[in-house]
């Protein structure tokens, strides 16, 4: 008998990697929320605002809910939750960072975390591995140890192939079918930073990482930028956030594809010690709403002219 696609995809979208399933019980990988008609040639995601955390990993963890809540970036998936009504999807991962993290390349992992040997294909030389911030995270963001022992490459693999692979495969499948539908895509990749202890005064608001220029076009970058300086924040490019794997990896703006990493400080819409949304929340929404909305205008005026 035929394998029926899971109830969490959308009918018909094809998997351009394999996968396989959560387990029952477990999370599902992500939320994707459609328009009604895609008007704009964008597709964003969020991979780091998901906060369903699964009983296996919370067996394993020695993180309280709190330092979970910290290492997430929390409430992102809400503030550009406009982007469906404005005509552009929105894919939203489910899981949180500290369990797998969809910003990496799939298989960068930590051979000190694991009881068993690792595979020869493992990256475990990366600059992220040694950092402890792999696709397993051996440090959570506030550099407490996430787990109370070892775990198994089993553990590894059921994670990248329940969740980091149907994650990147409905990313993939998006940014194609845009492409196929515009000529063009562009991929805006939406995250938060914390507080810098050392920023003071001069911490940016926001910054925008293009992986300096190879992963947008400079005018890409430049429109967006001006976007949001008229709105009133202090913006960066690529410092200290030039942009992760999922940055490099897709933004070819060669073949059509430009791929900006959004970082916007937690700050300015939540309070970080205790992660509750504040005042400024729904000023940072409507702003956001409001960069897609520009950017959607200036792509049609002048960026494809």
């Amino acid at each position: 008998m035929a394998r029926r696609a899971p109830l969490w995809l959308d009918a018909g979208m094809d998997l351009p990697v394999p996968y396989a399933a959560p387990a029952e019980g477990e999370n599902v990988p992500f939320r994707l929320f459609r328009p009604a008609e895609q008007r704009l040639p964008f597709v964003l995601a969020s991979p780091h605002s998901g906060r369903d955390y699964p009983e296996s990993f919370l067996r394993q963890t020695r993180l309280d809910a709190l330092a979970r809540a910290r290492s997430e970036d929390a409430f992102v998936e809400e503030i550009f939750g406009d982007a469906p009504r404005l005509g552009a999807p929105l894919l939203a991962a489910t899981f949180p960072r500290v369990f797998c993290d969809v910003n990496r390349e799939p298989w960068e992992l930590d051979p000190a975390m694991f009881e068993d040997p690792l595979p020869e294909f493992v990256n475990s030389r990366s600059p992220r591995v040694g950092a402890g911030l792999g696709t397993i995270a051996r440090i959570a963001s506030g550099g407490e140890a996430v787990y109370r022992g070892r775990l198994t490459f089993a553990d590894a693999e059921a994670r990248v192939r329940g969740y980091w692979q149907p994650y990147h495969a409905a990313l993939s499948a998006l940014i194609a079918e845009t492409r196929a539908r515009f000529g063009a895509c562009l991929l805006l990749d939406c995250h938060s930073m914390p507080a810098h202890p050392q920023a003071g005064a001069a911490a940016p608001d926001i910054v925008l990482g293009d992986a300096h220029g190879t992963a947008a076009e400079p005018r890409v970058t430049r429109a967006a930028e001006q976007i949001l300086c008229d709105l009133g924040y202090r913006v960066r490019r690529n410092d200290p956030y030039a942009g992760g794997y999922v940055t490099r990896h897709y933004g070819r703006p060669r073949e059509g594809v430009q791929a900006l990493q959004i970082e916007i400080a937690r700050r300015l819409y939540m309070d970080e010690a205790r992660v509750e949304r504040t005042a400024g929340f729904a000023q940072v929404r409507a702003d956001m709403a409001r960069l897609v909305e520009r950017l959607g205008a200036v792509w049609e005026r002048f960026l494809l002219a």
